[in-house]
Protein backbone atom coordinates (compact mmCIF):
# COMPACT_ATOMS: atom_id res chain seq x y z
CA UNK A 1 0.00 0.00 0.00
CA UNK A 2 1.33 3.27 -1.03
CA UNK A 3 1.62 6.38 1.74
CA UNK A 4 -1.28 8.50 2.08
CA UNK A 5 0.50 11.52 1.31
CA UNK A 6 1.52 10.19 -2.35
CA UNK A 7 -1.50 9.33 -2.87
CA UNK A 8 -3.07 12.39 -2.59
CA UNK A 9 -0.35 14.22 -4.09
CA UNK A 10 -1.02 11.97 -7.01
CA UNK A 11 -4.50 12.00 -7.27
CA UNK A 12 -4.21 16.53 -7.12
CA UNK A 13 -2.40 16.08 -10.21
CA UNK A 14 -4.56 14.21 -11.74
CA UNK A 15 -7.62 16.94 -10.71
CA UNK A 16 -5.22 19.65 -11.87
CA UNK A 17 -4.89 18.29 -15.26
CA UNK A 18 -8.09 17.09 -15.69
CA UNK A 19 -8.90 20.88 -14.82
CA UNK A 20 -6.63 22.33 -17.17
CA UNK A 21 -7.76 20.22 -20.23
CA UNK A 22 -11.36 19.14 -19.98
CA UNK A 23 -13.91 20.39 -22.34
CA UNK A 24 -11.09 21.17 -25.64
CA UNK A 25 -13.22 18.36 -27.36
CA UNK A 26 -15.20 14.94 -27.48
CA UNK A 27 -12.96 11.84 -27.15
CA UNK A 28 -13.74 7.93 -27.99
CA UNK A 29 -12.39 5.59 -25.38
CA UNK A 30 -10.80 1.95 -26.18
CA UNK A 31 -14.06 -0.14 -26.62
CA UNK A 32 -16.32 -3.65 -26.52
CA UNK A 33 -19.08 -3.95 -28.60
CA UNK A 34 -22.90 -3.71 -27.48
CA UNK A 35 -25.78 -5.27 -27.86
CA UNK A 36 -27.01 -4.96 -31.68
CA UNK A 37 -30.54 -3.18 -32.84
CA UNK A 38 -32.38 -2.60 -35.19
CA UNK A 39 -33.12 1.07 -36.68
CA UNK A 40 -36.43 0.17 -36.63
CA UNK A 41 -40.18 -0.13 -38.57
CA UNK A 42 -39.34 3.51 -39.52
CA UNK A 43 -36.02 2.78 -41.70
CA UNK A 44 -36.13 -1.23 -42.49
CA UNK A 45 -39.13 -2.72 -44.77
CA UNK A 46 -39.83 -5.77 -46.06
CA UNK A 47 -37.48 -4.73 -48.98
CA UNK A 48 -33.47 -4.64 -48.92
CA UNK A 49 -31.82 -2.15 -47.33
CA UNK A 50 -28.37 -2.20 -47.80
CA UNK A 51 -24.91 0.62 -47.95
CA UNK A 52 -25.99 2.94 -45.46
CA UNK A 53 -23.51 6.46 -45.10
CA UNK A 54 -23.40 9.30 -42.62
CA UNK A 55 -22.02 12.72 -42.83
CA UNK A 56 -19.64 14.20 -39.82
CA UNK A 57 -22.95 15.90 -38.24
CA UNK A 58 -24.77 12.23 -37.92
CA UNK A 59 -27.94 14.07 -38.89
CA UNK A 60 -28.61 11.89 -41.83
CA UNK A 61 -28.28 8.97 -43.47
CA UNK A 62 -27.98 7.76 -46.89
CA UNK A 63 -28.24 3.87 -47.96
CA UNK A 64 -29.47 2.26 -51.10
CA UNK A 65 -32.43 -0.06 -51.35
CA UNK A 66 -32.38 -3.82 -53.23
CA UNK A 67 -36.01 -5.35 -53.80
CA UNK A 68 -37.24 -8.85 -55.27
CA UNK A 69 -40.39 -7.74 -57.20
CA UNK A 70 -40.85 -4.22 -57.51
CA UNK A 71 -39.08 -0.89 -55.92
CA UNK A 72 -40.32 0.43 -52.33
CA UNK A 73 -42.93 3.36 -53.58
CA UNK A 74 -41.21 6.44 -54.19
CA UNK A 75 -38.56 4.97 -56.54
CA UNK A 76 -37.75 6.00 -59.67
CA UNK A 77 -37.81 2.85 -61.61
CA UNK A 78 -34.14 1.01 -60.86
CA UNK A 79 -32.20 0.42 -57.93
CA UNK A 80 -32.30 3.69 -55.55
CA UNK A 81 -30.76 5.95 -52.87
CA UNK A 82 -32.96 7.16 -50.65
CA UNK A 83 -32.13 9.37 -47.39
CA UNK A 84 -33.45 9.49 -43.35
CA UNK A 85 -32.39 12.61 -41.27
CA UNK A 86 -32.97 13.07 -37.71
CA UNK A 87 -33.11 16.88 -35.65
CA UNK A 88 -30.26 15.54 -33.03
CA UNK A 89 -28.17 12.39 -32.80
CA UNK A 90 -30.72 11.53 -29.64
CA UNK A 91 -33.76 11.28 -31.63
CA UNK A 92 -34.92 8.41 -34.04
CA UNK A 93 -34.59 8.77 -37.74
CA UNK A 94 -37.48 9.66 -40.15
CA UNK A 95 -39.47 8.19 -42.75
CA UNK A 96 -37.17 7.48 -45.92
CA UNK A 97 -37.23 10.06 -48.39
CA UNK A 98 -35.78 9.42 -52.81
CA UNK A 99 -32.82 11.30 -53.00
CA UNK A 100 -34.50 11.99 -56.47
CA UNK A 101 -33.27 13.29 -59.51
CA UNK A 102 -30.40 13.90 -60.81
CA UNK A 103 -28.94 11.20 -58.75
CA UNK A 104 -31.26 8.63 -58.85
CA UNK A 105 -32.64 7.50 -62.61
CA UNK A 106 -34.50 5.03 -64.00
CA UNK A 107 -30.87 2.97 -63.87
CA UNK A 108 -29.39 1.18 -60.49
CA UNK A 109 -28.03 3.73 -58.62
CA UNK A 110 -26.79 2.00 -55.05
CA UNK A 111 -24.01 1.60 -52.58
CA UNK A 112 -23.73 5.34 -51.68
CA UNK A 113 -21.04 7.20 -49.71
CA UNK A 114 -21.52 10.60 -48.24
CA UNK A 115 -18.76 12.85 -47.36
CA UNK A 116 -18.03 14.04 -44.23
CA UNK A 117 -19.47 17.83 -44.89
CA UNK A 118 -22.65 16.18 -46.91
CA UNK A 119 -21.86 18.12 -49.82
CA UNK A 120 -20.19 15.36 -52.06
CA UNK A 121 -22.16 11.58 -52.27
CA UNK A 122 -20.26 9.27 -53.98
CA UNK A 123 -22.51 6.28 -55.42
CA UNK A 124 -21.83 3.49 -58.29
CA UNK A 125 -24.62 2.83 -61.32
CA UNK A 126 -24.46 1.20 -64.70
CA UNK A 127 -26.55 4.48 -65.95
CA UNK A 128 -25.29 6.01 -69.15
CA UNK A 129 -21.87 7.47 -69.97
CA UNK A 130 -19.68 4.91 -67.74
CA UNK A 131 -17.49 2.45 -68.80
CA UNK A 132 -19.38 -0.91 -68.28
CA UNK A 133 -20.60 -2.58 -65.52
CA UNK A 134 -21.03 -0.85 -62.11
CA UNK A 135 -19.27 2.58 -62.26
CA UNK A 136 -18.45 5.22 -59.98
CA UNK A 137 -20.37 8.26 -60.05
CA UNK A 138 -20.04 11.75 -57.48
CA UNK A 139 -22.70 14.60 -56.95
CA UNK A 140 -21.86 17.54 -55.75
CA UNK A 141 -23.77 20.15 -53.73
CA UNK A 142 -22.50 23.71 -52.57
CA UNK A 143 -24.76 23.25 -49.04
CA UNK A 144 -26.63 20.90 -47.80
CA UNK A 145 -30.23 23.19 -48.50
CA UNK A 146 -29.23 23.04 -52.46
CA UNK A 147 -29.64 20.47 -54.50
CA UNK A 148 -27.38 17.86 -55.89
CA UNK A 149 -25.62 18.35 -59.31
CA UNK A 150 -25.42 16.17 -62.27
CA UNK A 151 -23.52 13.50 -61.08
CA UNK A 152 -19.97 13.06 -62.88
CA UNK A 153 -18.16 9.54 -63.68
CA UNK A 154 -14.77 9.35 -61.73
CA UNK A 155 -13.16 8.74 -65.11
CA UNK A 156 -11.22 5.74 -66.60
CA UNK A 157 -8.13 5.43 -63.88
CA UNK A 158 -11.20 4.49 -61.31
CA UNK A 159 -13.51 3.07 -63.04
CA UNK A 160 -13.00 -0.11 -65.90
CA UNK A 161 -15.45 -1.99 -68.09
CA UNK A 162 -15.83 -4.55 -64.64
CA UNK A 163 -17.22 -3.48 -61.54
CA UNK A 164 -16.43 -0.85 -59.27
CA UNK A 165 -18.51 -0.60 -56.20
CA UNK A 166 -18.71 0.98 -52.67
CA UNK A 167 -16.59 3.71 -52.28
CA UNK A 168 -15.17 5.08 -48.95
CA UNK A 169 -13.03 8.62 -49.31
CA UNK A 170 -10.80 9.47 -46.23
CA UNK A 171 -11.70 12.38 -44.07
CA UNK A 172 -8.87 14.52 -45.73
CA UNK A 173 -9.86 13.73 -49.09
CA UNK A 174 -6.61 12.54 -50.06
CA UNK A 175 -7.70 8.80 -50.27
CA UNK A 176 -10.30 6.86 -52.46
CA UNK A 177 -10.84 3.19 -50.99
CA UNK A 178 -13.15 0.94 -53.44
CA UNK A 179 -13.62 -2.71 -54.41
CA UNK A 180 -13.56 -3.60 -57.78
CA UNK A 181 -14.44 -7.11 -59.40
CA UNK A 182 -11.75 -8.95 -61.27
CA UNK A 183 -9.97 -6.09 -61.69
CA UNK A 184 -6.29 -7.11 -63.35
CA UNK A 185 -3.46 -7.00 -60.94
CA UNK A 186 -6.25 -8.50 -57.83
CA UNK A 187 -6.59 -11.34 -56.18
CA UNK A 188 -9.70 -12.85 -57.29
CA UNK A 189 -13.76 -11.51 -56.63
CA UNK A 190 -13.76 -8.32 -55.27
CA UNK A 191 -10.89 -6.73 -53.95
CA UNK A 192 -10.43 -3.27 -52.25
CA UNK A 193 -8.07 -0.60 -54.33
CA UNK A 194 -6.48 2.44 -52.96
CA UNK A 195 -5.99 5.69 -54.97
CA UNK A 196 -4.72 8.86 -53.47
CA UNK A 197 -3.80 12.21 -54.48
CA UNK A 198 -1.39 14.85 -53.04
CA UNK A 199 -4.30 17.34 -52.64
CA UNK A 200 -7.81 17.86 -52.98
CA UNK A 201 -7.49 19.55 -56.54
CA UNK A 202 -5.32 16.93 -57.50
CA UNK A 203 -6.27 13.66 -60.08
CA UNK A 204 -6.68 10.66 -58.33
CA UNK A 205 -3.82 8.38 -58.98
CA UNK A 206 -3.64 5.23 -60.49
CA UNK A 207 -5.20 2.35 -58.02
CA UNK A 208 -3.44 -0.02 -56.12
CA UNK A 209 -4.58 -3.42 -55.23
CA UNK A 210 -4.04 -3.41 -51.50
CA UNK A 211 -2.50 -6.70 -51.33
CA UNK A 212 -2.27 -9.87 -49.63
CA UNK A 213 -2.95 -8.94 -46.35
CA UNK A 214 -6.12 -7.63 -46.89
CA UNK A 215 -7.46 -8.85 -50.38
CA UNK A 216 -8.30 -12.21 -50.55
CA UNK A 217 -9.64 -15.25 -53.48
CA UNK A 218 -12.94 -14.36 -52.67
CA UNK A 219 -15.10 -11.14 -51.48
CA UNK A 220 -13.51 -8.14 -49.55
CA UNK A 221 -15.19 -4.78 -49.83
CA UNK A 222 -16.97 -2.25 -48.43
CA UNK A 223 -14.35 -0.12 -47.25
CA UNK A 224 -14.98 2.21 -44.02
CA UNK A 225 -12.09 4.14 -42.96
CA UNK A 226 -12.11 5.64 -39.34
CA UNK A 227 -12.23 9.85 -39.12
CA UNK A 228 -7.97 9.85 -37.87
CA UNK A 229 -7.38 7.09 -41.09
CA UNK A 230 -5.75 4.70 -39.27
CA UNK A 231 -8.56 2.08 -38.93
CA UNK A 232 -10.16 0.15 -41.84
CA UNK A 233 -13.44 -1.64 -41.36
CA UNK A 234 -14.32 -4.00 -44.26
CA UNK A 235 -16.14 -7.28 -45.33
CA UNK A 236 -14.87 -10.19 -45.86
CA UNK A 237 -13.64 -14.19 -45.91
CA UNK A 238 -16.83 -15.72 -45.73
CA UNK A 239 -15.47 -18.46 -43.05
CA UNK A 240 -19.12 -20.04 -42.75
CA UNK A 241 -20.36 -19.11 -46.22
CA UNK A 242 -21.45 -15.74 -44.96
CA UNK A 243 -20.34 -12.52 -44.71
CA UNK A 244 -18.27 -10.83 -41.81
CA UNK A 245 -17.03 -7.83 -40.56
CA UNK A 246 -13.12 -7.03 -40.40
CA UNK A 247 -10.84 -4.32 -39.08
CA UNK A 248 -7.19 -3.62 -39.79
CA UNK A 249 -5.01 -1.03 -38.28
CA UNK A 250 -2.00 1.14 -38.77
CA UNK A 251 -0.10 3.14 -36.67
CA UNK A 252 0.39 5.83 -39.00
CA UNK A 253 -0.50 6.33 -42.76
CA UNK A 254 2.47 6.19 -44.02
CA UNK A 255 2.37 2.40 -42.94
CA UNK A 256 0.96 -0.84 -44.39
CA UNK A 257 -2.19 -2.28 -42.86
CA UNK A 258 -1.88 -5.36 -40.28
CA UNK A 259 -3.18 -8.37 -40.06
CA UNK A 260 -7.51 -8.04 -39.90
CA UNK A 261 -9.08 -9.08 -37.14
CA UNK A 262 -12.35 -10.30 -36.75
CA UNK A 263 -15.33 -8.33 -35.04
CA UNK A 264 -16.23 -11.20 -33.24
CA UNK A 265 -19.55 -12.74 -32.62
CA UNK A 266 -21.53 -9.55 -30.83
CA UNK A 267 -21.33 -8.11 -34.31
CA UNK A 268 -21.26 -11.02 -36.74
CA UNK A 269 -23.52 -14.06 -36.63
CA UNK A 270 -23.76 -16.90 -38.66
CA UNK A 271 -26.07 -14.45 -41.07
CA UNK A 272 -24.60 -11.84 -43.58
CA UNK A 273 -22.82 -9.11 -41.58
CA UNK A 274 -21.25 -6.32 -44.38
CA UNK A 275 -21.37 -2.77 -45.04
CA UNK A 276 -19.82 -1.26 -42.05
CA UNK A 277 -20.23 2.69 -41.03
CA UNK A 278 -18.74 4.02 -38.28
CA UNK A 279 -20.14 7.07 -36.80
CA UNK A 280 -17.89 10.47 -36.95
CA UNK A 281 -17.67 10.21 -32.44
CA UNK A 282 -16.73 6.69 -32.55
CA UNK A 283 -19.61 5.35 -30.56
CA UNK A 284 -21.66 3.49 -33.42
CA UNK A 285 -20.44 1.17 -35.85
CA UNK A 286 -23.84 0.65 -38.24
CA UNK A 287 -24.14 -2.56 -40.54
CA UNK A 288 -26.61 -4.29 -43.17
CA UNK A 289 -27.87 -7.87 -42.42
CA UNK A 290 -29.93 -10.35 -42.26
CA UNK A 291 -29.84 -11.62 -39.02
CA UNK A 292 -33.64 -12.65 -37.10
CA UNK A 293 -35.46 -9.79 -35.72
CA UNK A 294 -35.42 -7.72 -38.95
CA UNK A 295 -38.68 -6.24 -40.71
CA UNK A 296 -37.08 -7.68 -44.41
CA UNK A 297 -34.27 -9.79 -46.28
CA UNK A 298 -31.74 -7.08 -45.06
CA UNK A 299 -32.16 -4.23 -42.51
CA UNK A 300 -29.94 -1.86 -41.14
CA UNK A 301 -28.31 -1.71 -37.60
CA UNK A 302 -26.67 -0.57 -35.48
CA UNK A 303 -23.80 -1.34 -32.47
CA UNK A 304 -23.02 0.74 -29.55
CA UNK A 305 -19.31 1.15 -29.12
CA UNK A 306 -18.74 0.81 -25.22
CA UNK A 307 -15.36 2.52 -23.48
CA UNK A 308 -13.35 0.31 -21.24
CA UNK A 309 -12.70 2.64 -18.33
CA UNK A 310 -13.08 0.10 -15.37
CA UNK A 311 -8.85 -0.55 -15.58
CA UNK A 312 -9.13 -2.01 -11.89
CA UNK A 313 -12.10 -3.94 -12.50
CA UNK A 314 -13.95 -2.92 -9.52
CA UNK A 315 -17.04 -1.94 -11.61
CA UNK A 316 -16.71 1.88 -11.21
CA UNK A 317 -14.64 4.30 -12.54
CA UNK A 318 -13.03 6.58 -9.96
CA UNK A 319 -9.82 7.66 -8.41
CA UNK A 320 -8.22 4.59 -8.80
CA UNK A 321 -8.81 4.49 -12.18
CA UNK A 322 -7.23 7.92 -12.77
CA UNK A 323 -4.21 6.88 -10.96
CA UNK A 324 -3.73 3.76 -12.78
CA UNK A 325 -3.38 6.68 -16.01
CA UNK A 326 -0.57 8.87 -13.64
CA UNK A 327 1.23 5.46 -13.47
CA UNK A 328 1.75 5.15 -16.91
CA UNK A 329 1.72 8.91 -17.85
CA UNK A 330 3.74 8.75 -21.47
CA UNK A 331 4.50 5.45 -21.93
CA UNK A 332 2.70 3.33 -25.02
CA UNK A 333 0.36 1.14 -22.37
CA UNK A 334 -2.62 -0.31 -24.07
CA UNK A 335 -5.08 -0.71 -21.30
CA UNK A 336 -4.94 2.93 -20.27
CA UNK A 337 -4.43 4.08 -24.20
CA UNK A 338 -8.76 5.22 -24.52
CA UNK A 339 -8.23 8.47 -26.55
CA UNK A 340 -8.21 10.04 -28.77
CA UNK A 341 -10.95 9.08 -31.01
CA UNK A 342 -11.34 6.08 -32.54
CA UNK A 343 -9.15 4.07 -29.83
CA UNK A 344 -5.96 5.71 -28.92
CA UNK A 345 -2.65 6.97 -30.30
CA UNK A 346 -0.08 4.43 -28.56
CA UNK A 347 0.82 7.19 -25.70
CA UNK A 348 -0.79 7.35 -22.29
CA UNK A 349 -2.05 10.89 -22.06
CA UNK A 350 -4.00 14.15 -21.84
CA UNK A 351 -6.42 12.74 -24.50
CA UNK A 352 -6.75 9.47 -22.53
CA UNK A 353 -7.31 11.62 -19.51
CA UNK A 354 -10.14 13.58 -21.11
CA UNK A 355 -12.34 10.50 -22.01
CA UNK A 356 -11.59 8.90 -18.06
CA UNK A 357 -12.72 12.39 -16.65
CA UNK A 358 -16.28 12.46 -18.50
CA UNK A 359 -17.24 8.62 -16.92
CA UNK A 360 -16.49 9.81 -13.36
CA UNK A 361 -17.88 7.81 -10.51
CA UNK A 362 -20.07 5.85 -13.13
CA UNK A 363 -20.85 2.64 -12.22
CA UNK A 364 -19.79 0.03 -15.29
CA UNK A 365 -21.48 -2.93 -16.83
CA UNK A 366 -18.22 -4.65 -18.07
CA UNK A 367 -19.27 -6.91 -20.99
CA UNK A 368 -15.57 -7.63 -20.43
CA UNK A 369 -16.16 -9.30 -17.45
CA UNK A 370 -16.95 -12.89 -19.05
CA UNK A 371 -17.40 -14.48 -15.41
CA UNK A 372 -18.09 -13.38 -11.83
CA UNK A 373 -19.10 -15.79 -9.19
CA UNK A 374 -19.65 -13.69 -6.13
CA UNK A 375 -20.17 -16.67 -3.79
CA UNK A 376 -22.55 -14.93 -1.36
CA UNK A 377 -25.22 -17.85 -1.39
CA UNK A 378 -26.54 -18.48 1.88
CA UNK A 379 -27.60 -22.10 0.85
CA UNK A 380 -27.75 -24.80 -2.11
CA UNK A 381 -25.45 -26.86 -4.64
CA UNK A 382 -25.52 -23.72 -7.51
CA UNK A 383 -22.52 -21.02 -7.34
CA UNK A 384 -24.14 -18.39 -9.41
CA UNK A 385 -22.59 -16.60 -12.38
CA UNK A 386 -23.79 -13.20 -11.41
CA UNK A 387 -23.44 -12.47 -15.73
CA UNK A 388 -25.22 -15.38 -17.19
CA UNK A 389 -28.31 -14.63 -18.03
CA UNK A 390 -28.82 -17.89 -18.80
CA UNK A 391 -27.27 -19.73 -15.85
CA UNK A 392 -24.81 -21.08 -18.10
CA UNK A 393 -21.78 -20.58 -16.59
CA UNK A 394 -23.73 -21.09 -13.08
CA UNK A 395 -20.89 -23.08 -11.13
CA UNK A 396 -22.21 -26.49 -9.58
CA UNK A 397 -20.88 -27.34 -5.34
CA UNK A 398 -19.23 -30.59 -4.97
CA UNK A 399 -18.74 -32.02 -1.33
CA UNK A 400 -20.47 -30.43 1.75
CA UNK A 401 -19.04 -26.69 1.80
CA UNK A 402 -20.00 -24.01 4.08
CA UNK A 403 -21.22 -20.76 3.24
CA UNK A 404 -20.30 -18.40 4.64
CA UNK A 405 -23.50 -15.51 3.59
CA UNK A 406 -21.31 -12.65 5.75
CA UNK A 407 -17.85 -14.52 6.21
CA UNK A 408 -16.64 -12.77 2.75
CA UNK A 409 -14.09 -10.26 2.25
CA UNK A 410 -16.72 -8.38 -0.35
CA UNK A 411 -20.17 -9.79 1.59
CA UNK A 412 -20.35 -13.60 1.69
CA UNK A 413 -17.91 -16.68 0.57
CA UNK A 414 -17.25 -20.15 0.88
CA UNK A 415 -15.14 -22.07 2.48
CA UNK A 416 -13.84 -25.36 1.71
CA UNK A 417 -12.44 -28.26 4.09
CA UNK A 418 -9.29 -29.26 1.71
CA UNK A 419 -10.62 -32.94 1.26
CA UNK A 420 -13.33 -33.26 -1.71
CA UNK A 421 -15.06 -30.12 -1.38
CA UNK A 422 -14.64 -27.52 -4.93
CA UNK A 423 -16.88 -25.86 -7.58
CA UNK A 424 -16.69 -26.86 -11.42
CA UNK A 425 -18.23 -24.56 -14.27
CA UNK A 426 -18.72 -24.56 -17.59
CA UNK A 427 -16.14 -23.45 -20.08
CA UNK A 428 -15.38 -19.74 -19.76
CA UNK A 429 -12.42 -19.26 -22.24
CA UNK A 430 -9.92 -20.29 -24.25
CA UNK A 431 -6.68 -18.93 -22.47
CA UNK A 432 -5.07 -19.25 -26.43
CA UNK A 433 -6.99 -16.93 -27.83
CA UNK A 434 -6.25 -13.52 -26.18
CA UNK A 435 -5.31 -11.24 -23.40
CA UNK A 436 -7.44 -12.02 -19.99
CA UNK A 437 -7.62 -11.57 -16.26
CA UNK A 438 -8.74 -13.48 -13.22
CA UNK A 439 -8.91 -11.98 -9.98
CA UNK A 440 -10.04 -14.01 -6.42
CA UNK A 441 -9.93 -13.05 -2.83
CA UNK A 442 -8.86 -15.95 -0.60
CA UNK A 443 -8.16 -16.71 3.26
CA UNK A 444 -6.48 -19.75 4.09
CA UNK A 445 -5.39 -22.14 2.06
CA UNK A 446 -2.11 -24.38 2.66
CA UNK A 447 0.90 -25.36 0.57
CA UNK A 448 0.67 -27.48 -3.08
CA UNK A 449 -3.05 -26.03 -2.77
CA UNK A 450 -4.88 -24.91 -5.92
CA UNK A 451 -7.65 -21.98 -5.49
CA UNK A 452 -8.72 -22.32 -9.82
CA UNK A 453 -7.49 -24.44 -12.13
CA UNK A 454 -8.33 -25.37 -15.57
CA UNK A 455 -9.63 -29.04 -16.30
CA UNK A 456 -7.19 -31.71 -17.33
CA UNK A 457 -4.99 -28.82 -18.39
CA UNK A 458 -3.27 -26.18 -15.63
CA UNK A 459 -3.50 -25.34 -12.37
CA UNK A 460 -3.91 -21.24 -13.55
CA UNK A 461 -3.79 -19.65 -9.39
CA UNK A 462 -2.23 -22.01 -6.90
CA UNK A 463 0.22 -22.23 -4.20
CA UNK A 464 3.87 -23.58 -4.17
CA UNK A 465 5.61 -25.98 -1.63
CA UNK A 466 6.53 -22.89 0.60
CA UNK A 467 2.72 -21.20 0.51
CA UNK A 468 3.70 -18.91 -1.89
CA UNK A 469 1.59 -18.07 -4.90
CA UNK A 470 2.38 -19.32 -8.50
CA UNK A 471 0.37 -20.69 -11.81
CA UNK A 472 1.07 -23.63 -13.90
CA UNK A 473 -0.46 -21.74 -16.82
CA UNK A 474 2.43 -21.84 -19.11
CA UNK A 475 3.33 -21.91 -22.97
CA UNK A 476 4.11 -25.30 -25.35
CA UNK A 477 7.15 -26.98 -25.33
CA UNK A 478 10.22 -28.22 -23.71
CA UNK A 479 11.23 -24.53 -22.37
CA UNK A 480 7.68 -24.37 -21.00
CA UNK A 481 7.54 -23.39 -17.56
CA UNK A 482 5.39 -22.30 -14.35
CA UNK A 483 5.48 -18.26 -13.05
CA UNK A 484 6.64 -18.45 -9.11
CA UNK A 485 6.28 -15.48 -6.39
CA UNK A 486 7.88 -15.19 -3.07
CA UNK A 487 4.83 -14.23 -1.66
CA UNK A 488 2.76 -16.22 0.82
CA UNK A 489 -0.74 -16.25 0.61
CA UNK A 490 -1.16 -19.30 2.86
CA UNK A 491 -0.99 -17.28 6.43
CA UNK A 492 -4.31 -16.79 7.55
CA UNK A 493 -5.56 -13.35 6.06
CA UNK A 494 -7.22 -12.10 3.19
CA UNK A 495 -5.48 -11.74 -0.01
CA UNK A 496 -6.81 -10.71 -3.65
CA UNK A 497 -4.91 -12.87 -5.84
CA UNK A 498 -4.88 -12.96 -9.60
CA UNK A 499 -3.41 -13.50 -13.17
CA UNK A 500 -3.03 -11.71 -16.11
CA UNK A 501 -1.97 -12.46 -19.60
CA UNK A 502 -1.60 -9.45 -22.12
CA UNK A 503 -0.62 -11.19 -24.49
CA UNK A 504 2.79 -11.59 -24.28
CA UNK A 505 3.65 -11.51 -20.79
CA UNK A 506 2.06 -13.92 -17.37
CA UNK A 507 1.90 -11.29 -14.63
CA UNK A 508 0.67 -12.40 -10.31
CA UNK A 509 -0.78 -10.38 -8.75
CA UNK A 510 -1.12 -10.59 -4.75
CA UNK A 511 -3.16 -7.40 -2.91
CA UNK A 512 -2.77 -5.29 -6.08
CA UNK A 513 1.03 -5.83 -6.10
CA UNK A 514 3.02 -7.40 -9.27
CA UNK A 515 4.54 -10.39 -7.39
CA UNK A 516 6.02 -11.94 -10.54
CA UNK A 517 6.21 -11.21 -14.32
CA UNK A 518 8.08 -12.90 -17.35
CA UNK A 519 7.45 -13.46 -21.57
CA UNK A 520 6.32 -16.07 -23.33
CA UNK A 521 5.20 -16.36 -26.88
CA UNK A 522 1.41 -17.99 -25.85
CA UNK A 523 -0.32 -19.80 -23.90
CA UNK A 524 -1.56 -23.71 -23.71
CA UNK A 525 -5.09 -23.24 -25.29
CA UNK A 526 -8.12 -25.09 -23.71
CA UNK A 527 -11.92 -25.45 -24.48
CA UNK A 528 -12.18 -27.50 -21.21
CA UNK A 529 -14.27 -25.63 -17.94
CA UNK A 530 -12.93 -24.48 -14.28
CA UNK A 531 -12.24 -26.18 -11.05
CA UNK A 532 -12.69 -24.08 -8.15
CA UNK A 533 -10.55 -24.99 -5.00
CA UNK A 534 -9.06 -28.06 -6.57
CA UNK A 535 -6.25 -28.90 -9.09
CA UNK A 536 -6.99 -29.67 -12.47
CA UNK A 537 -7.29 -33.58 -11.97
CA UNK A 538 -8.51 -33.04 -8.68
CA UNK A 539 -5.74 -34.84 -7.36
CA UNK A 540 -5.82 -35.44 -3.37
CA UNK A 541 -3.40 -32.63 -1.63
CA UNK A 542 -4.26 -30.04 -4.24
CA UNK A 543 -8.04 -29.21 -2.73
CA UNK A 544 -8.18 -25.74 -0.70
CA UNK A 545 -8.18 -25.62 3.02
CA UNK A 546 -10.10 -21.84 3.58
CA UNK A 547 -12.14 -19.56 2.20
CA UNK A 548 -12.79 -18.22 -1.24
CA UNK A 549 -15.00 -15.21 -2.57
CA UNK A 550 -15.32 -12.86 -5.38
CA UNK A 551 -14.36 -14.97 -8.38
CA UNK A 552 -13.90 -12.78 -11.63
CA UNK A 553 -12.45 -13.43 -15.05
CA UNK A 554 -12.44 -10.96 -17.87
CA UNK A 555 -11.40 -11.19 -21.50
CA UNK A 556 -8.82 -8.23 -20.91
CA UNK A 557 -6.15 -6.87 -19.19
CA UNK A 558 -6.82 -5.51 -15.45
CA UNK A 559 -4.74 -3.49 -13.89
CA UNK A 560 -5.56 -3.66 -10.12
Amino acid sequence: MEPLDDYKARLLLVCLVTVMFLGSGRTNADFTFGTPTNLGATVNSLYVEHRLSIPADGLSLYFSEYYDYEPRPGGLGGLDIWVTTRKTRSNLWGPPVNVGPPVNSSADELLPWIFDDGLSLYFCSDRQGGYGGWDIWVATRTTESDPWSTPVNLGPKINTANHEADVCISSDGLELYFPAYNRPGGYGGFDIWLATKATKDDAWSEPVNLGPIINTSTTDGSPCLSPDGLTLFFKSRWPHGDQDLYVTRRAVKSDSWGPPVNLGPKVNTRFEDTFPCLSSDGLTLFLSSNRPGGYGSFDLWQVPIIPILDFNGDGIVDSADMCIIIDYWGENYPLCDIGPMPWGDRVVDVEDLKVLAEHLFEEINDPTLVAHWPLDEAAGIIDTDSVSETGYGDGIVVGDPLWQPVGGQIDGAIQLDGVDDFIITNPVLNPANGPFSIFVWVNGGAPDQVVVSQQATSNWLATDTDGNLMTELKCTGRSAGYLFSETVITNGQWHHIGLVWDGSHRTLYVDDIVVAEDALHGLVGSQMGLYIGTGKGMEAGTYFSGLIDDVRIYNRVVSP
